[in-house]
């Protein structure tokens, strides 16, 4: 029986929580360029204002939980894990009306 490594499921949970960080501000990103447009409408500048809003939900969360991850053993978090959860399927909301639009 091989012995669980208590540093290495943290630090995967760390990377994971950086990965989606990242795309979400490219989402984020993708959805305001729509806004920066000459003919651009109300509609477009609220899609990005809620992408970008998201995009700050998400990093703020992320800020929140990165001292519970460093801690030995580390804190579990059910809220923040289901409120980020929540905020990456706004954002796939958000990319989806993106496209449409």
């Amino acid at each position: 029986m091989t012995a669980r490594d208590p540093g290495a499921s943290p630090e995967r949970t760390r990377l994971a929580w950086r990965r989606t960080g990242l795309s979400a501000a490219a989402v984020a990103l993708l959805a305001a360029r729509p806004a920066f447009h000459p003919g651009a409408g109300p509609a477009e500048w609220l899609i990005a204002a809620a992408a970008m809003g998201g995009w700050a939900a998400l990093a703020a969360l992320a800020l929140h939980r990165a001292p519970g991850l460093r801690a030995r053993p580390p804190h579990p978090a059910p809220r923040s894990i289901r409120a980020y959860a929540l905020i990456t399927a706004a954002l796939a909301v958000i990319g989806g009306l993106v496209v449409m639009l």
